[in-house]
């Protein structure tokens, strides 16, 4: 079952790159703070709301745990989705196609259909203010136009593969990494082709 509101979704996937991250699961008020909520209660609202639709299961008030296991999940809980090889997030690398299939849960990809998603797996760490983080699997929506701030996956001089967020400057197009460290990429507009937007992340485990 499917998250029911945006901001549900947005919390459920919250938790679990931070459990994927941390090996735990985060606070409520580490919660509220990712999201800039002062309240406490909104976010065990969303969290009531998510268990509810047997999304996350609770333990002893505000211990809670990820409810989806993808061995005994129902078969329209998780769907397969291509792994179509590898993205940079550093410096572009060239894209590579080694095609295969991976299963996913359904709802991190909201209302999208299964048939519009391709996954890349990571390389680099130029996103990790995203929590996108080097081993990652990014999914992608595919296709060719985005808006402004989006996280895209842009393909540079028709061979190069990068994961940023885009924003336009007239003819220019600036590629922005998400790492202080970093300095954005900037080309001309007709040197970029855009093949796709991220809509979520899965973290393989060790």
């Amino acid at each position: 079952m499917l998250p029911r509101t945006q901001r549900q979704k947005e919390v459920l996937d919250y938790i679990t790159r931070f459990l994927a991250k941390h090996g735990h699961e985060p606070s409520y008020a580490q919660i509220a703070r990712n999201f800039g909520i002062s309240s406490k209660a909104t976010i065990a609202k969303h969290i009531a709301a998510l268990e509810k639709r047997g999304l996350i299961k609770r333990e002893h008030g505000p211990v809670f745990t990820i409810g989806v296991n993808m061995e005994e999940a129902p078969a329209d809980a998780v769907c397969e989705v291509r792994l179509v090889g590898r993205i940079a997030a550093g410096a572009p690398i060239d894209a590579i196609q080694d095609i295969e299939t991976i299963c996913v849960p359904r709802f991190l990809l909201g209302r999208v259909r299964p048939d519009r998603i391709y996954a890349l797996r990571v390389k680099g760490d130029s996103m990790i203010d995203e929590h996108i983080c080097d081993g990652d699997i990014a999914l992608i929506e595919s296709r060719n136009d985005a808006r402004n701030g989006e996280i895209v996956v842009a393909l540079i001089d028709q061979a190069r593969a990068t994961l940023k967020r885009l924003f336009r400057f007239g003819d220019e197009v600036e590629l922005r990494p998400s790492n202080a460290t970093l300095q954005p990429i900037k080309v001309h507009a007709s040197r970029v082709e855009i093949q796709g937007i991220f809509r979520g992340l899965m973290r393989p485990s060790s």
